[in-house]
């Protein structure tokens, strides 16, 4: 723990959320639940609250935050209470505010981002079609996005089988042909989040991943495990299909640590295979953080940013993960976003079949 902070100091969006983590943790469960909710929805708060504050204008403009619990955060920040250390399941994310900064010293890292390699549709858990994500993605000025819905092992989030995947694939074909026809050189790209089992094994059939353009894929069960889980890793790397290790930690803000393991191990396979591992932007993932950033950074894997957006206004998440590149000062040419889509391609088919190495 650091030190108490002395003397008064102005709250920010980061210090709230870690006020309302605690404050949940003794609150009845209906309102332990707003809580926790308005703890998350704080990291991507558009300004800080306190500036909020300074221009008379409500809290309650913020998500998560409604007349009642409005009274928490101005309690706190007319008289602020010193703050330690956060919990560690709540350490080292980035508040929006931050990454605006960070990006504003950095400005050349946002003009020259190519695409985004994570995102999800209509086809599973996602609520915008694969033609709202691509029109988002071409008001950003991108040149490429992965659509990459969950693979048919993760039911709850409705993942699609080998059929409905290859049925996406018309529908992205369709699209792809209509850009290309109106003069754009803008490329929506056949992908999936496959479900890794804790072997490293997918949920797909090689013979439908192989019509993909890249494939990312990530663990969703046994995530809890507070024993090195080392093996599951390198497991997933050697697994030939896969490009891309999807958001690696497993953790989500006040909800879930994440996993351990020999992180340098980890990643230093990666860069032998040349595999990707994944910076996933959604605020409350963060995932890889700056820790294992700087580690995977020192190893020289590559690195892939993803929204994980799930409706096409959180493509601008995209800044959590560009901030987080920068602050662990990953070099652009490592980071499969900067590379053209030809250049993606090109990579990928490079990885086809590359595992399997000791």
């Amino acid at each position: 723990m650091r030190s108490k902070r002395s003397g008064k100091h102005e709250l920010t969006n980061s210090d709230i959320a870690e006020l309302l983590a605690i404050e949940a943790e003794s609150a009845n469960r209906t309102l332990q639940r707003a809580l926790r909710r308005a703890g998350r929805a704080a990291f991507s708060w558009p300004v800080e609250a306190a500036e909020l504050q300074r221009q008379g204008r409500s809290l309650t403009e913020f998500a998560g935050i409604g007349p009642f619990l409005e009274k928490l955060p101005k309690r706190w920040m007319a008289d602020p209470p010193a703050m330690n250390s956060a919990a560690e399941i709540r350490r080292d994310f980035f508040t929006w505010s931050k990454t605006q900064a960070i990006l504003e010293r950095h400005p050349g890292w946002r003009t020259g981002l190519r695409g985004d390699l994570q995102m999800h549709t209509e086809w599973s858990d996602g609520s915008g079609t694969v033609r709202a994500m691509a029109e988002a993605a071409q008001a950003r000025g991108y040149e490429y996005i992965a659509i990459t819905d969950h693979g048919k092992g993760l039911k709850i989030a409705g993942g699609i089988n080998e059929i409905e995947l290859e049925e996406q694939g018309r529908e992205i074909g369709e699209l792809n042909r209509e850009f290309a026809k109106a003069g754009s050189a803008f490329r929506v790209l056949r992908s999936i989040e496959m479900n890794l089992d804790t072997s490293g094994a997918g949920d797909m059939e090689p013979k439908a991943l192989a019509k993909l353009d890249i494939v990312l894929g990530a663990f969703h069960s046994a995530l809890r495990r507070t024993d090195d889980q080392t093996e599951r890793y390198l497991g997933a790397l050697r697994n030939p299909r896969l490009h891309i290790l999807g958001h690696p930690r497993g953790r989500i803000f006040n909800y879930r640590l994440g996993l351990k393991a020999d992180w340098p191990k980890v990643f230093a396979l990666g860069a032998k295979l040349d595999k990707a591992v994944e910076i996933d932007s959604y605020p409350d993932r963060q995932d890889l953080d700056i820790r294992l950033l700087k580690m995977a950074r020192e190893s020289g894997v590559r690195i892939s940013i993803g929204t994980d957006a799930h409706h096409p206004w959180q493509l601008g998440f995209i800044d959590f993960g560009l901030a987080a590149a920068i602050r662990a000062k990953i070099p652009k040419d490592r980071i499969l976003n900067f590379m053209s889509a030809e250049g993606l391609l090109e990579w990928v088919a490079g990885r086809r079949g590359r595992g399997h190495c000791h």
